[in-house]
């Protein structure tokens, strides 16, 4: 295979673009990188990350007009984020209202401290304890 591969983003259909990104600055700590409005295409981009597109693999969230709600199917698994201590971060997560669907704990059969919590959309994110 030629060339260099880059991880550039990942992108997820949001029903509530303000709502999202709320969530995603206010909870995660992420930042507003750019947004896009296309209404000829009825669409609003809006990327989120850590840092700067050029050397940061980012979110892209995508709002179709008048799309509420999606159908998360199977397929999707989760978003994963590193944090420091899973167990005050969980505690901080949801004393602000954010749902844990998975309390922090060890990972079945290993010693990886795991949690995940739900975006408002319903999307899965696992946090993973990395001292």
């Amino acid at each position: 295979m030629s060339g260099t591969f880059s991880y550039l983003h990942t992108m997820l259909r949001v029903g509530d673009l303000d709502r999202s990104i709320g969530f995603y600055t206010t909870h995660l700590g992420m930042k507003e990188l750019r947004r896009n409005d296309v209404p000829d295409g009825k669409y609003t981009l809006a990327f989120l990350g850590y840092g700067d597109e050029s050397t940061h693999t980012v979110l892209e969230l995508t709002y179709n007009y008048g799309v509420e709600t999606y159908d998360l199917g199977t397929a999707f698994g989760h978003l994963a984020l590193g944090v420091p201590d899973i167990y005050a971060t969980c505690d901080g997560l949801r004393a602000a209202g954010v749902k844990i669907s998975r309390e922090p704990g060890p990972v079945k059969f290993g010693t990886t401290v795991i949690a995940f919590i739900e975006d408002p959309d319903g999307y899965k994110i696992e946090l993973i304890e990395r001292k």
